[in-house]
């Protein structure tokens, strides 16, 4: 099988060899050149021709952002884009994921960190080599047509992963200021979260948060687990709740779409609807059959609009996903599900 040649951009000498160094340990990816600008990256990238591209945000001369702007014009490829864990680099990423980048990892602060990330990059890599390129350009214009949806007391839970920040923009973006409570888990960095639900929020008619333990579901409010040290869980607790809980990862991710899908299957049975999204691997999809077998209303992203078709091709495989559903359909066909008019 032919190895995934990619392209490393970061201006630092250091992480480029870094970066480098862990991705050519890796069997099926060959590291075919290194740049430290976008400049130089231009000329190898009609050189070299790579597969996947890893991107550095902060760079000289030409930042990551506008060079990224310039590859999905010119010429569209997968990209993984290399952030600081910080609240602007977090604001940037989020912006480089809506213009098409496939995924993100974030830069090591520390040593540990630094083996960390370095594993991680490789999987990303792998993973943006097998994703469907989407740039801003390829997103259909969505018309809300909130006028049918009547709350009926259903809860939202929604699982995604790579490819999830357009998705869930699209999604978000139709629902209303009554939308039923929502709750998202979406593999992400720790430090992006906050800042993906703030963008989340400006972009829906619901109010957009992340998710706090023991915070009310409520209707017309939306909750995203916050990445890196916990699950999100539904809860009965005097009404639904959201809980965080500790704990080792399941399905490979922490927080995890099944952990989520399985707790409102218990709490929450047939008065929910879920939806599986865009994303690599299988996390969801037993806990969204979970869900069905509960009597819950479930719907998966076709592959024709994913990113990575992972996911939820695991789950229809299973008989997880009662119904396939394109990303531009799939927030209306949610409140149609969840809605006193069914």
């Amino acid at each position: 099988m032919a190895k995934i040649r990619t392209l490393v951009v970061d201006d630092s000498a250091t992480m480029r060899g870094l970066i480098t160094a862990a991705l050519n340990r890796d069997p099926e990816i060959e590291v075919v050149g290194a740049a430290g600008d976008p400049f130089e990256a231009r000329g190898m990238i009609k050189a070299l021709n790579p597969d996947v591209v890893t991107l550095d945000i902060e760079m000289p001369n030409m930042n990551g952002i506008e060079f990224l702007e310039k590859i999905m014009r010119l010429r569209p490829m997968p990209v993984v884009m290399v952030s600081s864990l910080t609240q602007a680099g977090a604001e940037m990423t989020l912006r480089a994921l809506e213009l098409g980048a496939v995924d993100c990892v974030g830069k090591p602060t520390t040593a540990t960190g630094t083996a960390e990330a370095l594993v991680e990059v490789a999987e990303k890599v792998k993973a943006a080599a097998r994703a469907s390129v989407r740039t801003k350009a390829d997103a259909a214009p969505v018309a809300a047509r909130r006028g049918n949806y009547l709350p009926s007391g259903d809860v939202v839970a929604i699982g995604s992963s790579t490819g999830g920040v357009e998705a869930l923009l699209t999604i978000l973006s139709q629902f209303p200021e009554t939308c039923p409570p929502t709750v998202i888990t979406q593999h992400m960095p720790a430090t992006f979260t906050a800042s993906f639900a703030a963008r989340l929020d400006r972009a829906s008619g619901a109010k957009v948060q992340e998710a706090t333990d023991g915070a009310l579901l409520e209707v017309g409010k939306v909750y995203v687990a916050p990445g890196g040290a916990t699950h999100l869980e539904v809860v009965r607790s005097a009404g639904l709740r959201c809980r965080l809980v500790a704990g080792d990862p399941v399905s490979g991710h922490r927080p995890s779409v099944d952990v989520l899908f399985r707790s409102v299957a218990q709490a929450v049975g047939e008065k929910a609807v879920g939806a599986i999204l865009t994303g690599m691997g299988r996390d969801g999809a037993q806990g969204l059959l979970q869900m069905r077998q509960t009597g819950a209303r479930t719907v998966g992203q076709d592959e024709a609009s994913c990113v990575v078709y992972g996911m939820p091709r695991a789950a229809q495989e299973i008989g997880a996903v009662e119904k396939q559903v394109s990303l531009s359909s799939i927030g209306q066909s949610i409140l149609d599900l969840a809605s006193a008019r069914r």
